[in-house]
């Protein structure tokens, strides 16, 4: 168990909107936020930005010069944190540190000058400080003005919450009372979407739900891609405007088996959820904010994994992703956002494929998140 540590702000910008109001609106919307895209010579589902959403993107990008070049895993990241540091009320002299991850980074600016590259053998001045992947934090820092320290990773689909573990590291240890963490993520090209469709996982359903992620009888793999980015403030102790507390985080690799999966029931999200518990019993939790991809074989096993952890009594189960899609490195970041709109609510948004029981309260919510190679995180949320 950790020292009780609050989350004062958590912000985002992906399908479902820029606001946490506009967010828990159309969480409970019963619909999806898919569309069809040309990607090349292909229609493929994808889950974009509002029109709203990318119309903030594009004044950002023209407000000035310095962020015309910029690729859009920086930009959604700038708005999120801009939005966090006001909720939070949070000032740049508070020098507070920023870990913001992102699995794939600089995708579209990166794919731009290769081909021009190919095209003109020789690479633009700012192709390399444009998509390298520290260059989201520290233009975040320089956006807000923070002097405090700057990090950025990418550990794939589980970043972002891996982010939130070194912000904890860091206030735990002393060395900060307040850390921005996150995750973003703009993964709609061709390029990408060609190696995504060469691992047979992604969606080609034309029913009512294309990504059937939680629905355990499904015979298809069903993953979609999303992007956006989220964005948290962490701060020591319990505040008087903390939304919700994380009392538990927990992680870890498994033993590599394949280059994609995990076990087939998930040894590193038992280990991961048995660490984030800690001495709370497993009884307590009452919902489980699943990382459950839309795959056949990731669902189930996360699924097999939570039966072994909490065997006496398996929580509210569900995600995000049958709706917004899989955002790689800022997944982890909307599902925590996720969590934390159930928490301040006290409302359960359940899929369209399990029958979930009625909750008159929640106290507790678990957070999931995994990547390739079996890298796990869990983290503990209470009210």
């Amino acid at each position: 168990m950790i020292k009780p540590i609050s989350i004062t702000a958590i912000t985002s910008i992906s399908p479902l909107g820029d606001s946490m109001e506009k967010v828990w609106g159309n969480y409970k919307n019963p619909n999806h936020f898919f569309a069809k895209k040309v990607f090349g010579s292909n229609e493929e589902w994808v889950s974009s930005l509002s029109e709203e959403s990318r119309a903030r993107v594009r004044t950002l990008k023209e407000s000035d010069n310095k962020y015309k070049n910029l690729d859009n895993t920086v930009l959604y990241a700038l708005l999120a944190s801009r939005d966090a540091m006001e909720m939070a009320e949070w000032k740049s002299k508070d020098n507070f540190g920023i870990n913001m991850g992102s699995s794939r980074g600089a995708t579209a600016l990166f794919e731009k000058y290769h081909e021009d590259f190919i095209t003109e053998n020789t690479a633009s001045t700012l192709s390399s400080p444009t998509t390298t992947l520290g260059n989201i934090s520290s233009w975040i820092a320089h956006d807000l003005q923070t002097q405090g320290p700057e990090i950025s990773h990418s550990i794939t689909c589980s970043t972002a919450l891996h982010s939130l573990l070194n912000g904890v590291a860091w206030i735990q240890s002393g060395m900060a009372n307040k850390f921005m963490v996150g995750g973003s993520e703009a993964p709609l090209t061709p390029f990408t979407l060609a190696q995504i469709k060469a691992l047979k996982i992604y969606s080609n359903n034309e029913g009512e739900y294309p990504c059937q992620a939680l629905n355990l009888e499904k015979n298809r793999n069903s993953m979609i891609l999303g992007e956006g980015a989220s964005v948290a403030c962490l701060e020591k102790g319990i505040t008087e405007n903390a939304l919700a507390v994380v009392t538990g985080v927990g992680y870890a690799t498994e033993i590599l088996q394949h280059n994609i999966s995990i076990s087939s029931d998930a040894e590193c999200f038992q280990r991961s959820m048995r660490m984030a518990l800690g001495d709370t019993n497993p009884d307590e939790v009452d919902v489980i904010v699943m990382h459950s991809p839309g795959t056949i074989k990731g669902d189930v096993s996360e699924i097999r994994a939570i039966e072994k952890v909490f065997c006496n009594k398996v929580p509210c189960l569900t995600t995000n992703k049958w709706k917004i899609g899989h955002t790689f490195g800022a997944s982890g970041a909307l599902s925590l956002e996720f969590a934390v709109l159930m928490l301040t609510n006290q409302e359960f948004i359940s899929v369209p494929f399990i029958e979930s029981s009625r909750l008159s309260k929640i106290n507790k919510i678990m957070v999931n998140a995994v990547g390739f190679g079996g890298n796990a995180v869990s983290v503990l949320l209470s009210k």
